[in-house]
């Protein structure tokens, strides 16, 4: 694109800025609204005019910047996130961690005040640079362009820095003086002839650790671990205990109830060796089995920025492995467990008796629609709905452990925001998912919540005038708070406090809620609601199920 020459070095800064980016193959960009970043915004808004990227705007920073985690996760590409100074950079913190935590590339773009309005009072200005700490990979401040000679070849190799940092999230933060912005109409790039072909420079990836096939070897697929953990598992010939949201949640080797097989003797205690892929957070059964004397852990890195080590008792990390040796020398040891895992695995949401007689049959079905949802009918009912061209996205709250617990082997793409496990943020993410993968998947993405997760992003639910709407169906599983304290120990011990300072009960009207939004709803109150609701409902919908505590 030819860069314009305006009466506002900040608009020329930015579109400089943002035209690098976009020839880097950056493709989305989340927008909040505020003056310090308006040049940023505008030009933000030409680029989404011409095609060449895709402008999201959301007044919530928090809201916003998991927006565009979700949206990086699905594109696995940096994703833009533009704010103003003072509180709306901080709103993104809590974002920007569980990117950091995850590996997710974000590129932040906080407007500033130049140096000569710091640390004097000025209005909504603090201190930007080195506000998230060590969540970022690397943090640039740059003073504010003037019109000098240069600036804007300045700005486009300062996004090539940040671009190619950026395999988590990095920070610019952008100061910017008066005139914020001037009059902008951009006209579109010409199409330039394609260059020659060249060969491209081969770099030699990571020396690959060598496994060998031994018997009580345990495959373990946290979030993040993807496909390659479900083939180590076979090659190995290995048990996979794979967490739902780890992209290796099928095949042959999968244990679904790995929680039980390892606290039962003949085999957890007959495990000798530990391969982990990803991140495993969803139960303790894992990290106690690492922790165990005896046991040889190794770790396959993943993007995550910290390495998983319980008790530091992991003896090796690698970058890749690979397999050797013959995986059927032990079939009886993978064939115990995944035999015993489906006995233990028995759906309540099983057909009725076919062989009974009619009015037997037609009885038995009636009263399976007529039943009452449980909190395991419900992911079920969800786990079942789900296709390869979906997406399901899940809550750090009791119903993803549920899941995990009962879920059958099914290649889907399933997605939780476990870097640091909070409820914050979930349907904002999801909302970013669904953006990225539709119309492409023309699927639906479910998220599955608990109600304060949903209470907690019901900012999310705000879709501004002209704003993309995609297929999504918010599935709420309302047990009035936060009833995943009830498995805990302080259960027991916190006396008459309990309900109000950790279970936090409430009684928001959920269809209100979704009403002022401009969302449908739907209430569920039986199985057979449940299963009409998932398929028949289109747009944006909540589905309320009431759960018993």
């Amino acid at each position: 694109m030819t860069r314009p020459k305006t009466d506002s070095p900040a608009t020329d800064f930015a579109v400089a800025l943002l035209d690098e980016f976009v020839r880097l193959g950056v493709r989305d960009v989340v927008l909040g609204p505020g003056s310090r970043s308006q040049a940023l915004a505008l030009a933000a808004a030409e680029f989404d005019r011409l095609g060449m990227l895709r402008l999201r705007v959301r007044i919530d920073e928090r809201v916003g910047g998991f927006l565009a985690l979700g949206i990086a996760i699905e594109t696995r590409t940096p994703v833009l996130l533009v704010t103003t100074s003072g509180t709306a950079v901080a709103n993104l913190h809590p974002a920007v961690l569980e990117a950091h935590h995850s590996g997710v590339p974000l590129i932040v773009l906080s407007g500033d005040r130049p140096d000569e309005l710091r640390g004097i009072g000025s209005n909504q200005t603090t201190e930007q640079p080195g506000i998230f700490g060590a969540a970022v990979t690397r943090t640039w401040d740059v003073g504010a362009p003037i019109g000098e000679p240069g600036e804007q070849d300045a700005a486009a190799q300062l996004a090539r820095d940040a671009f190619a940092a950026a395999s988590g999230p990095v920070h610019l933060n952008l100061s910017f003086a008066e005139p914020l912005s001037a009059p902008l109409m951009l006209e579109a790039p010409a199409v330039e002839p394609a260059e020659e072909d060249s060969t491209p420079e081969v770099h030699p990836g990571p020396a690959a650790l060598e496994l060998r096939c031994l018997p009580g070897t345990v495959v373990v697929a946290g979030t993040g671990a993807g496909e390659r953990a479900e083939e180590v598992a076979r090659e190995l010939g290995a048990p996979l205990i794979a967490e739902v949201a780890s992209g290796a949640h099928f095949g042959p080797n999968l244990v679904v109830a790995y929680r039980e097989l390892l606290d039962t003797g003949n085999f957890g205690d007959r495990v000798a060796r530990v391969i982990v892929f990803g991140h495993p957070t969803l139960s303790r059964e894992v990290p106690a089995l690492i922790q165990r004397r005896g046991v040889e852990t190794i770790v396959v890195r993943n993007s995550s920025a910290d390495d998983y080590n319980p008790g530091h008792r992991v003896s090796t990390f690698a970058d890749a492995v690979t397999v050797t040796g013959d995986p059927s020398a032990d079939r009886a040891w993978v064939g115990r467990w995944v035999s015993a895992s489906r006995a233990l695995i028995q759906p309540v949401d099983a057909a009725p008796d076919a062989t009974a007689d009619p009015a037997t049959h037609a009885k038995a079905e009636l009263a399976a629609v007529r039943a009452p949802v449980t909190r395991r009918s419900l992911v079920e009912a969800v786990w079942r709905a789900t296709w390869p061209h979906d997406r399901l996205v899940l809550g750090a709250s009791r119903l993803i452990r549920e899941v995990d617990r009962v879920a059958t082997g099914k290649k889907i793409s399933v997605h939780a925001n476990r870097g640091l496990a909070g409820i914050d943020g979930t349907i904002s993410t999801a909302l970013g998912i669904a953006l990225s993968s539709q119309p492409a998947s023309a699927g639906t993405t479910r998220v599955l919540l608990g109600d304060l997760a949903l209470l907690h992003d019901a900012g999310a639910l705000l879709f501004g005038v002209g704003e993309e709407r995609p297929r999504i169906q918010v599935i709420v599983g309302n047990d009035n708070g936060g009833t995943i304290f009830d498995g805990l120990e302080v259960a027991r011990s916190a006396g008459a406090n309990f309900d109000r300072v950790l279970l936090t009960p409430q009684q928001v009207v959920i269809e209100q809620l979704a009403a002022a939004y401009g969302w449908s709803y739907l209430r569920v109150d039986t199985r057979g609601q449940l299963d009409q609701a998932l398929t028949a409902s289109t747009g944006q919908t909540i589905i309320e199920v009431p759960l018993a505590r």
